[in-house]
């Protein structure tokens, strides 16, 4: 794969943008968060002197927010301004560690340098052949890029079951399935030097509340879907989802998952 080969088409900024809806950033919230252990992993990542951590593709601060007592502060950044007005809103949005920033990372003027960088789901709509390059330049010497995400659904019961609705349903009619750090590493952007998982932690979520969590994905906002259309997404899940739940709550285990390592330069 050359640096400059095309990301997958169902990245491309057209369907990044979803992520500024409104009701996408409302719909975040049902989403699970990372499970606690994984911050004193990212601490323990941090290198060098500089106490500082940028977290790029924020969103409403799953990882900022629980990561800004452990540092001395965390920039974090987002091109969506919904997502960012609800971040402060929510537990520790207001700690006085947290620098949000409104903007896209290929551009935003920052404050470097960083003793580490995270990334959530989001990295797969950048620009990699931007982005990866200057992170190398924004980090201190050996500093790493951390990939942080979660698996659950993958794993459910009922997952197998789902993935014909969504397909069905889904406004991102040119998907298809990738691995972020495959792509990265397979341009010469990334080069992994570590991964590790947290124990998973039991998660119970109402049916309504899971249902209402896929507005916040790819390809589902409710900005974007027809209201007849998110109203059969709506009905068809929730006819899968009911006979696993228990007295209306569902039941499965979230694990968080990190990647680390450097960026390998362009320039």
């Amino acid at each position: 794969m050359h640096r400059n080969t095309p990301k997958p088409k169902g990245l491309q900024i057209e369907y990044a943008t979803q992520f500024k809806d409104p009701t996408v950033a409302a719909a975040y919230r049902y989403r699970p968060e990372y499970p606690e252990t994984l911050f004193s992993m990212l601490v323990d990542l941090v290198v060098g002197g500089s106490r500082t951590v940028l977290d790029v593709g924020c969103g409403t601060g799953f990882v900022t927010r629980p990561l800004a007592p452990l540092v001395n502060r965390v920039d974090a950044v987002d091109f969506s301004m919904p997502m960012l007005e609800i971040a402060r809103s929510l537990p520790n949005g207001d700690h006085p560690n947290i620098h949000w920033i409104h903007g896209a990372i290929e551009a935003v003027e920052l404050n470097p340098p960083y003793g580490l960088i995270t990334a959530g789901a989001s990295l797969h709509w950048m620009e990699w052949s931007v982005v990866m390059p200057r992170f190398r330049r924004l980090l201190v010497p050996g500093g790493l890029v951390a990939l942080v995400g979660g698996t659950s659904m993958g794993d459910a019961p009922w997952w197998q079951e789902l993935l014909p609705i969504i397909q069905a349903h889904s406004t991102n009619r040119d998907f298809q399935p990738y691995n972020t750090v495959d792509e990265l590493t397979g341009r010469g952007l990334f080069t992994v030097l570590g991964q590790a998982a947290t124990e998973p932690v039991p998660i119970r979520q109402s049916v309504g509340d899971y249902v209402e969590s896929f507005h916040a994905r790819n390809g589902l906002s409710r900005d974007r879907m027809p209201p007849e259309m998110a109203a059969s997404f709506d009905a068809a899940i929730t006819e899968i989802l009911t006979p696993y739940a228990v007295k209306d709550k569902l039941h499965w285990q979230y694990q968080g998952t990190l990647v680390w390592g450097k960026p390998d330069p362009l320039d």
